[in-house]
């Protein structure tokens, strides 16, 4: 059936061709949904005059009103703490009749404009860490989008839901000390967010005892990644010799990954965990309890926080609640067998 038989001039499908946009990006830059770039906007209303394109045929073209989707944008989806995250997810959203749109940015170029792209296809977002630009932050909140950020900090106008990370981590740096350790290692990047959160209450305590803190070596927060942060901090590379040059008697990793993964280059290298160096982690996933030795970890409700998210999004959505909500759940610190016998729990 041609346009002239429906009598009412071109569609939206010509419209994004025309322009060289999806037909989201259309809707957006027309109904004003969602962020898009200034370009992008004049490319879709030159095309909407270049065709005499009615806009009230939006309501035709396409749906109106609820996608009954959401979004969340997660950095990815390998391991067991974004598994653990987004199954706490899924399984609130599938509970209040939600399908789940996800994107992972690892390994993909134009994240900015996938995002721009996702938010006009679904009804709110989740944005998990500083997977997407401040500035495109900003975006989609003056859009008006609902939008949850997770594990990462609190955005004017934003909801966001994250873990304790600072106290924890003061906790588990005092508990080091308490052993006599007086040398440290940080494994693991500082991401502005939750892993920076941990360094800031680490720093805190071991500069209040007069230690230096040391910086974090970035690495990848995976078991490969901690595995080549271990070989450089423990003295495994070329040259034998640990990074600064003396090996530290303790390496605090920013996740249980990480820390499995230094605990792999400590046994490869014939050293002792913890008689020769303590390695504790962070997340308390389920390998951090049956490793050899059992590791010593923070335990955040990385599930609860998945679950929490989609709670406050649906709210969002459904206007049952219209000021922005920031909720910390909290962690505990959880001692095991690989930092050591504390002197002070000997009898």
């Amino acid at each position: 059936m041609s346009n002239s038989d429906e009598g009412q001039g071109a569609t939206i499908y010509e419209v994004a061709q025309r322009a060289g946009v999806s037909i989201a990006t259309v809707s957006r830059a027309l109904r004003n949904t969602g962020p898009v770039a200034a370009g992008t906007r004049e490319k879709v209303l030159r095309a909407v005059e270049e065709l005499s394109f009615t806009p009230s045929r939006l309501g035709v073209s396409l749906a109106q009103g609820r996608h009954a989707a959401n979004g969340i944008v997660f950095p990815d989806l390998s391991g067991p703490y974004f598994a653990e995250v987004l199954l706490g997810y899924e399984e609130v959203a599938a509970e209040l009749g939600r399908s789940v749109l996800i994107l992972s940015t690892r390994g993909r170029a134009a994240v900015q404009d996938l995002v721009r792209d996702l938010v006009g296809r679904v009804d709110g977002m989740v944005i998990f860490g500083r997977t997407v630009e401040d500035a495109l932050v900003d975006e989609i909140v003056r859009s008006r989008t609902p939008l949850v950020l997770l594990a990462r900090d609190p955005v004017e106008r934003a909801d966001a839901v994250s873990s304790e990370n600072t106290a924890s981590a003061e906790a588990l740096a005092t508990h080091l000390l308490g052993h006599g350790y007086t040398t440290f290692a940080l494994a693991g990047d500082d991401d502005r967010g939750d892993v920076t959160q941990r360094w800031t209450g680490v720093r805190r305590v071991l500069s209040g005892h007069g230690i230096r803190p040391p910086a974090p070596l970035p690495c990848e927060l995976t078991v490969e990644g901690g595995y080549a942060a271990g070989r450089t901090l423990l003295g495994g590379n070329p040259g034998g010799k640990p990074a600064g040059g003396r090996r530290p008697e303790a390496v605090i990793c920013a996740d249980d990954q990480v820390a499995l993964g230094v605990i792999l280059a400590a046994e490869e290298l014939g050293l002792d965990v913890p008689g020769d160096v303590a390695i504790t982690g962070w997340d308390d996933i389920m390998a951090a309890r049956h490793a050899r030795p059992a590791l010593t970890t923070v335990r955040q409700p990385m599930r609860l926080l998945g679950a929490r998210a989609a709670r406050a999004l649906d709210e969002l959505i459904k206007g049952t609640r219209t000021v922005p909500n920031s909720e910390i759940l909290p962690t505990q610190l959880i001692v095991r067998s690989s930092c050591g016998s504390h002197p002070l729990e000997e009898k």
